[in-house]
């Protein structure tokens, strides 16, 4: 009873916390919505026992790429009002990915009310002898490795874009001159002057 009021406690708030990422005005919101999703997301894999899972959940979705976003978005100069005036525009490419959207859970609802399934048959067996961890590196670096590795791919794609993104020619702005700054010498930079008690420096 208790993993049952558990599990639905942390679905449904997962839910309403993903519904207000999407409809959330400020992307600032958003992003701090999406991290109680993420929240979430781990308590409901400790219930399946998967807690290596809601680990990665929190330290890295959470404590990483969630912040990365929401640093993301404050040092972007996002003009949304511009975004917001091609809303009509997109419109019909909404619509037709809300059906599909729509059709998918229709079908996933259908499939999960076909017949009772137990939890035990749901997720993939494993030895009980083996640790959570091990036995997710022995799937990750055997079967799907090349899954694997086009995932560092992906995030490694998005990082230059983020890069891309951001560096940008400003003006009103002073850049860092390395060979400038190696070539300095000491007795350019510093000088060393006999002060008179009771008097100033000058700059």
């Amino acid at each position: 009873m208790i993993q049952a009021i558990a599990f639905y406690l942390f679905a449904a708030i997962v839910v309403l916390s993903a519904a207000m990422v999407i409809t959330a005005r400020n992307p600032v919101h958003s992003v701090l919505w999406l991290i109680l999703a993420f929240f979430n997301a781990a308590g409901l894999m400790v219930l399946v026992g998967a807690e290596f899972i809601a680990m990665l959940l929190v330290i890295v979705y959470v404590g990483a790429v969630a912040v990365l976003f929401l640093f993301v978005v404050m040092m972007l100069d996002i003009d949304f009002a511009e975004l917001r005036a091609g809303f009509v525009r997109y419109l019909p490419l909404g619509l037709v990915l809300a059906i599909a959207l729509a059709a998918e859970l229709m079908i996933g609802v259908g499939a999960w009310s076909a017949g009772g399934i137990e939890l035990s048959t749901r997720i993939a067996p494993i030895d009980t002898m083996v640790p959570n961890i091990e036995a997710i590196g022995r799937l990750l670096y055997t079967r799907y490795l090349l899954v694997f590795e086009g995932a560092g791919l992906v995030l490694l794609v998005a990082m230059i874009g983020a890069i891309v993104l951001t560096h940008r020619d400003r003006t009103g702005v002073h850049k860092q001159n390395v060979g400038r700054q190696v070539a300095r010498r000491q007795k350019d930079a510093t000088r060393n002057i006999n002060q008179p008690v009771g008097q100033g420096v000058e700059l």
